[in-house]
């Protein structure tokens, strides 16, 4: 993927693995795995520093590596692990090296062999470990050939091999070992160029911004960085989580005054390796190959990285920095000891007191990238990034000050805008919303003949036609317009397989469903893995009524991602509403599981009270009605159907309390209101609340037959039989084929033509008939289907 970093760092993410398996996501675990990390690399750093210098000298290197300020963003932030695993390895390395050119006259092959394993361990868990080569072939040329040189009566080892004395043997030697690595690490560096489809990673220019710019000013920018990151080493005072976008100035000119401290690097540098070839000093030498050797990946020198300043990368580099403090410390100690004492601590404790403060400022995510505001008010991703932290507070109208910030520093920042945009639309305010929406779209680069938007625009920035064709989706009259949005960003990106989804759901609502169905089937070409669009081809076949293949890719979805949670509910309603007994037993195992991972689910809980009507089992389905109530006091198909249920079982009375809410949160629910009427002239014999529901109902649906016929059965009970009869003959010229109203009809009338003849023609048995009669009233069936309108 062209948005890929290309950190392929299989062994890092192994530890990360680890960690998870044995604690999940609390972070304690991580930040312990990284200290007790850090720890080692302290330990072994003391070790190569002990080949340089004395004991105490080391001891010095190491203390300030392992309390140097710039270390908190490696040590503290999580991510950091890849320089520390890393490091063990590079150090592995040249401590193995070392040990294998330990001897005079052969090689112990041994050690070469392991130092060549911990060269590709170390690339395995960061990039940059490879580069511990080059330091091996430095300490070959440099401290091996030197302990050499020094047994050879003061000859150097070139004029000692051309004369013999056995010399040729051990350059001979020398040069096997420096071919031995270096073939190792080329072949190394093939297999990661294979890894990384042999492509170099895309970045913006806001990632960083000299690789987009012209010369000089892309050149001098780049020459400036290493004496940034040098004065960032010498004086960590100013460090801050985010150096990219306008952190750092471009220099455009050579009148620049920053192009002195490039110049002043740069002499540093080499004054330092004249000298350290004249006097030979190991120290020296391996201080200034630790130092610049590492940092040579993030240099911009061979390929533009994804930063501008990155203080992790540090890690290495600073142990050359440490190594040649330590050595400098030393040469001063020996002329003014009170002074190299005194420097030592004030450094030890300035370092020690400037880390426990940074670590202060990673404990959250707003601390972090506030502190990175107080070093750089110009990098408007900071401000992104504070306005993110509140925005994840539920903080918005807070965090829209700070996307509007970025915005101000950095008018052509896309993200921003839909930052901005996002912002208005949690805040209600739409119209605002869009058109920050629209102003980000305008931002992105226009297509140019013969080049793809794929390599030219960020995968994220593409949010934006997402984030604005939902937010116009929300307006009915404007579906087609949100399509068309959806097909510009697929034009844009032809894997972009949201866009896909997302466009997908849009058709449906169009009543489109072919054509959402030919969309997940072409997202799926270039996304197979992807349960969510499997989950959606199934809603779409369910829109077809195509159950069963809806089924398939239901399941299909929860093979890919069995802990789906909508293809579990989904798939479960379907199983039961296809019937079969075997199926009903599969669809409660997905329910449950459903609950075990959220307990506060009521849609769940209704649907185990509807598989447990399909069993028979009324106990079961009045439980988990009433939890499913319990949870959401509104559910119009849990209250409907526990309403149902009770009065089936004769418990009219329960039922009611349960209508009586169903009608109040939603006084349009036509059979509750039918159900309710029915149990107030049975059961609780009050016409007048009866009367009104039915009442309601023909409000709602002026041709309800059954609401009109129960109106009908309220006067007759008042007495009031030529309403009745008014009613009845009104209902039966509705519903002509309704037997029941018919007879009841007949019923009316014969009680009218009774009560109109002389007393002694009436019979006791003809009352009791018209009495018996009255008692039908029609049953509301169950409704499995009815869905909650919320």
């Amino acid at each position: 993927m062209e948005q890929s970093h290309k950190s392929y760092r299989p062994l890092t993410v192994l530890t990360f693995r680890w960690n998870y398996a044995i604690h999940g996501l609390q972070p304690a675990g991580y930040h312990l795995v990284n200290v007790l990390l850090h720890a080692l690399v302290s330990l072994l750093y003391y070790r190569v520093c002990a080949m340089f210098l004395p004991e105490f000298a080391s001891f010095v290197a190491a203390i300030l590596f392992a309390v140097h300020p710039i270390h908190t963003e490696a040590v503290t932030g999580v991510v950091g692990r890849a320089e520390m695993l890393s490091s063990v390895f590079f150090l592995g390395a040249l401590l193995c090296y070392a040990r294998a050119a330990s001897r005079r006259r052969y090689t112990d092959w041994r050690y070469l062999v392991a130092c060549t394993a911990c060269v590709g361990v170390a690339m395995l868990c960061k990039e940059q470990g490879i580069t511990v080569t080059a330091v091996c072939v430095v300490y070959e040329l440099f401290v091996a050939q030197k302990r050499r040189n020094s047994t050879s009566n003061g000859r150097s080892w070139l004029e000692a091999w051309s004369k013999g004395s056995g010399w040729g043997c051990a350059c001979g030697e020398a040069a096997r070992r420096v071919a031995t690595v270096c073939c190792a690490t080329l072949a190394l560096l093939a297999a990661r160029l294979h890894v990384m489809g042999a492509q170099l990673p895309v970045f913006t220019r806001f990632d960083n911004p000299a690789s987009a710019a012209p010369p000089p000013a892309r050149h001098l920018t780049f020459a400036y960085l290493p004496a940034l990151n040098a004065w960032l080493l010498t004086l960590p005072d100013a460090l801050c989580c985010d150096w990219t976008m306008g952190t750092v100035a471009l220099l455009r000119s050579w009148r620049d005054p920053r192009n002195l401290a490039t110049l002043a690097l740069g002499t540093t540098l080499v004054a330092g390796a004249i000298h350290a070839l004249r006097t030979r000093s190991s120290a020296l030498s391996m201080g200034l190959a630790l130092l610049v050797l590492p940092f040579l990946p993030a240099s911009n020198l061979f390929f533009p990285v994804g930063f501008v300043v990155a203080e992790r990368v540090l890690y290495m580099p600073s142990m050359g920095w440490c190594l040649l403090v330590a050595h400098g410390w030393r040469l001063l100690a020996k002329k003014r000891a009170a002074l190299a004492a005194a420097s030592l601590i004030f450094l030890l404790l300035a370092f020690s007191a400037k880390t426990y403060i940074r670590n202060w400022d990673w404990k959250t995510e707003y601390s972090i990238f506030a502190s990175g505001l107080k070093v750089n008010r110009n990098n408007a991703k900071l401000y992104n990034n504070v306005g993110h932290a509140l925005e994840a507070e539920g903080r918005y109208a807070e965090a829209l000050e700070f996307f509007n910030t970025a915005v101000n520093v950095q008018p052509d920042d896309v993200g921003a805008h839909i930052n901005v945009g996002r912002t208005y639309n949690h805040l209600g305010r739409y119209q605002e919303a869009e058109e920050a929406y629209v102003r980000a779209k305008s931002l992105l680069p226009k297509a140019k003949p013969g080049e793809s938007y794929q390599a030219r625009i960020a995968p994220n920035h593409l949010n934006v036609f997402l984030n604005l064709a939902n937010l116009i989706s929300k307006n009915a009259t404007r579906l087609e317009e949100a399509d068309m949005l959806y097909r510009q960003a697929i034009s844009m990106r032809a894997d972009y397989t949201q866009a896909y989804i997302n466009r997908g759901d849009i058709l449906i609502k169009l009543n489109r469903t072919k054509e959402a169905q030919e969309v997940y089937e072409r997202a799926l070409l270039y996304d197979s893995g992807n349960p969510d669009i499997y989950y959606n081809l199934g809603v779409v076949l369910l829109e077809q009524g195509k159950a069963s293949q809806a089924l398939a890719y239901l399941d299909k979805a929860l093979e890919l991602e069995p802990e789906h949670e909508q293809a579990l509910l989904n798939s479960a309603i379907l199983l039961q509403e296809l019937g079969a007994a075997d199926l009903r037993h599969l669809a409660r195992q997905r329910l449950l599981k459903l609950l075990d991972k959220d307990a506060t689910n009521e849609r769940v809980h209704f649907n185990l009270g509807m598989v447990c009507m399909d069993e028979g089992d009324a106990e079961c389905a009045e439980r988990w009605f009433r939890a499913a109530v319990h949870l959401k006091p509104d559910f119009r198909s849990a209250l409907f159907n526990l309403a149902l249920l009770l009065a089936d079982r004769r418990r009219p009375l329960e039922a009611a309390p349960f209508l009586k809410q169903l009608v109040r949160h939603h006084p349009d629910h036509i059979k509750a209101l039918v159900l309710l009427g029915d149990i107030y002239i049975n059961s609780v014999k009050d016409l007048d609340a009866a009367e009104s529901c039915y009442r309601r109902i023909l409000e709602l649906e002026p041709e309800n037959v059954q609401a009109l016929h129960n109106l009908c059965v309220v006067a007759v009970e008042r007495g009031k039989l030529a309403v009745a009869e008014e009613c009845l003959s009104r209902a039966a010229a509705l519903a002509p084929h309704e037997h029941y109203i018919q007879r009841h009809l007949a019923v009316v009338r014969a009680r009218r033509a009774a009560l109109a003849a002389p007393p002694s023609a009436r019979s006791g048995a003809e009352k009791a008939e018209v009495r018996a009669r009255w008692n039908y009233i029609p049953q509301q069936p169950p409704d499995p289907h009815e869905t909650d309108a919320s």
